[in-house]
């Protein structure tokens, strides 16, 4: 299983790096390819959109070829997606090549629950948790080294974005292994592969008809609004309190790096609780306090602050462990996870181009600040829902229809 969880890892570590890359040259970006802000800005919404419209192909196949197969594609799709898109010439190309990394990274989002419950389900809060400090910790770093990097590799924007292609082309290894069709037994006595139909009764399963589903959709959504708010507009607000630019940056980083201890203890904690609610509740005030610090001395606290809101995001790893077990079954857990992942990430594209016009039209962070604090109310009462003990295969078990 050793394989597997390098497999798992280095999985992980590729999962933000097509896009935090990007983000640290963006400016480079634009001017190399004579991108219009518009343009530019569309790209801020783009892998949302990618990760709503591709992951709720994941379940599907996955049966068909295989959890193992899949994720092995994907990270074969983020290695020509990074090495395409920053040579193959105009935005168009661009967007293209990141539409296709960005597609290989959404079915591997929504299939590494699927593979920690088949594999490892007596650890799924271990192993989530291993995953999430992993994802944390590509993102952080691919945040942080990309621009130091590009100017060791002699300043050229597209090798600083395309030298992340060898970290995914590593991804790949550990999965040929793994790829076998769908109805073969995996190695070291696992379990089938998802869907496969041997010991799988959850191919009727109607996940909409959950209401665990849908809370745990939304608590995804709005944590994912809350993520990408934080990565895109954070270091604007400490710099227009005052902050030099380079300290936001570092603060944003501190943000971003509080991920990858606290993604490794959550989930653990989380397992271990019949009802996640405490923990969401917990996250919450944590972030409410952030937000409230941010208003009222932006740049007297900013340290405390980009600690609190570095907590606050942790309920990502939280929503993934609560995926695993809300389901019984690896099937039903590929569809809760297709189902939450997708649906979240669409309701998650608004918010970030929403803070930015409310900011232009206002001219301040009062507004901006204050629609951050207030999805952070639905968040906590929907995550309470989504983790209450139970499985979507007994809450839809007597569904009309059924």
């Amino acid at each position: 299983m050793r394989i597997l969880v390098a497999g798992i890892v280095l999985t992980a570590l590729n999962l933000r790096p097509a896009i935090t890359s990007l983000g640290a040259l963006l400016e480079e970006v634009r001017d190399g390819l004579g991108m219009s802000g518009g343009v530019a800005g569309l790209l801020t919404s783009v892998p949302p959109l990618c990760f709503g419209v591709f992951g709720i192909m994941a379940p599907r196949l996955a049966r068909r070829f295989g959890p193992g197969a899949v994720v092995c594609a994907g990270m074969a799709a983020i290695t020509a997606g990074l090495l395409l898109r920053p040579y193959v010439g105009g935005t168009a190309g661009f967007l293209v090549g990141s539409a296709l990394a960005l597609m290989g990274i959404a079915v591997s989002n929504v299939l590494m629950p699927v593979i920690v419950k088949r594999w490892f389900p007596d650890r799924v809060g271990s192993m989530t948790g291993l995953y999430s400090m992993a994802l944390a910790l590509g993102t952080a770093s691919a945040a942080a080294v990309t621009v130091p990097l590009t100017d060791a590799l002699g300043g050229r924007w597209r090798t600083g974005l395309a030298v992340w292609a060898a970290l995914s082309a590593v991804a790949v290894l550990p999965w040929i292994p793994f790829v076998r069709p769908a109805g073969t037994a995996p190695a070291d006595g696992a379990a089938p592969a998802a869907g496969s139909g041997r010991g799988e009764p959850d191919e009727g399963l109607r996940i909409v008809r959950s209401r665990t589903a849908w809370a745990l959709a939304v608590f995804f959504g709005l944590q994912a609004t809350a993520a990408y708010i934080t990565m895109g507009w954070m270091a604007q607000i400490f710099r227009d309190a005052g902050v030099a630019a380079g300290t936001a940056g570092v603060l944003l980083a501190v943000t971003m790096v509080m991920g990858v201890p606290l993604a490794f203890v959550i989930p653990r904690l989380a397992s271990r609780l019949p009802h996640q609610g405490p923990i969401v509740i917990a996250l919450g005030v944590c972030g409410l306090a952030g937000y409230a610090g941010l208003y009222w001395a932006p740049a007297g606290g900013a340290w405390a602050w980009a600690v609190l809101l570095g907590v606050s995001n942790c309920a990502f790893p939280l929503a993934l462990t609560m995926v695993g077990m809300r389901a019984r079954t690896s099937a039903g857990v590929a569809k809760l996870s297709a189902f939450a992942q997708s649906t979240g990430y669409l309701l998650s594209i608004p918010g970030p181009l929403l803070v930015g016009v409310l900011y232009q039209s206002s001219g301040g962070w009062g507004l901006p600040l204050a629609l951050m604090a207030g999805l952070m109310v639905p968040q906590i009462v929907v995550g309470v829902l989504a983790g209450r003990n139970g499985t979507v295969e007994d809450e839809t078990a007597g569904a009309p229809g059924r």
